[in-house]
């Protein structure tokens, strides 16, 4: 994502405004719904707000799914059905917050963002916001891209999602989030090796700007990766009823694959840095070698331009001019002088190979 795209989709609410202030896009907003537990699924996609009410069942967890920020009537809904505090639901909708993880009274609230790749070494970062209740999760982001199948195929296929409690959803939901920055950082370090061939065979303006622009994007995955880290440590170490010492264990391997990302991307920024360097070195050596190049012709023509010079001067008593061989002397004169600089600029390792010195 371009940084004009990234601006145009930060939302802010007017300046001085009250806290809790919502600004909402413009869009529609969908509603799916998974109800599980340990013997059956019951899987509802475009549920509308009224039936969304009667879902929820005792005893069995619920995974109401948001798609699209647009509709305030269901969003104002959903918060007062989940008893999400204004707050929350204002850092939801208003888009562009950092990750972080944040404990209410009755739920944890967690943001995080979704990595996707686009064409042409381009990516996309969605806010996805997590709402843990005692049986429940919602979750919202405002994109159609969709991460969560990989979970959804667990809860149908039985597995130790079926076994735990809504803190073990949220735990994927988040796990998921931060293990598809994998593909984008693989991405980047192919790009880098890219830039780093192109370094060193044609050094130019355009990929000057490839650089710069890469390194940019590595610095934005830096700032959100650490900030999602951040915000897994805060959930594992947060003294919260909602989340169980069994997911706390859990939650340690998440925070370990952001930790394992965070340092690959600190890597790949010093590498972003390093190119530049090597670039602008490339570049210096290349005008060397055309100063180098101009400075040796020059340097051959200096004596000649003497030379022709002083036959080109209009004096009378000149004895080389009435002698017959006066000219070709003066041809024989000029090219011993050339081939003199030339061996002497080969000598010395100014054009062609450095003479090894004798032992």
């Amino acid at each position: 994502m371009n940084r004009r795209e990234r601006q145009q989709k930060r939302r802010r609410p007017p300046i001085g405004a009250a806290p809790g202030t919502i600004v909402f896009p413009t869009g529609t907003t969908r509603l799916n719904v998974i109800r599980y537990d340990r013997e059956r699924v019951l899987e509802r996609a475009g549920v509308t707000i009224e039936e969304l009410a009667t879902l929820p069942q005792p005893g069995q967890i619920t995974w109401v799914e948001v798609e699209g920020l647009s509709d305030e009537r269901a969003l104002r809904r959903i918060a007062e059905l989940f008893r999400i505090h204004p707050l929350a639901l204002a850092d939801v909708v208003n888009i562009g917050q950092r990750p972080k993880a944040e404990a209410y009274a009755d739920f944890e609230f967690v943001i995080g963002r979704m990595a996707c790749a686009r064409e042409g070494h381009e990516f996309d970062l969605e806010q996805v916001s997590l709402v843990l209740g005692r049986d429940f999760v919602v979750s919202f982001h405002e994109g159609a891209r969709d991460v969560f199948e990989p979970v959804r195929q667990r809860i149908r296929s039985g597995a130790l999602v079926r076994q735990m409690g809504a803190d073990y959803l949220a735990y994927a939901l988040v796990d998921t989030l931060i293990d598809g920055y994998y593909p984008i950082v693989e991405a980047i370090g192919a790009h880098l090796e890219e830039l780093e061939d192109a370094v060193s065979e044609s050094p130019g303006k355009e990929l000057l700007e490839r650089i710069h622009r890469a390194r940019r994007d590595i610095l934005t995955f830096v700032r959100v990766i650490h900030q999602q880290r951040d915000a897994v440590g805060a959930m594992m170490r947060a003294d919260h009823p909602l989340i169980s010492e069994a997911v706390r264990v859990y939650l340690r391997d998440s925070f370990d694959h952001a930790m394992q990302i965070s340092d690959v991307l600190d890597t790949f920024r010093e590498i972003a840095l390093g190119l530049v360097e090597v670039y602008l070195s490339s570049v210096s050596h290349r005008t060397n070698e055309i100063i180098k190049v101009l400075t040796i012709l020059s340097s051959i023509f200096i004596p000649l331009t003497f030379i022709v010079g002083v036959y080109g001067m209009n004096f009378e008593y000149m004895p080389e001019l009435g002698w017959r061989y006066g000219y070709h002397l003066t041809w024989g004169i000029m090219l011993t002088v050339v081939a003199a600089l030339l061996l002497y600029f080969r000598r010395n390792g100014w054009i062609g190979r450095k003479r090894a010195d004798p032992d």
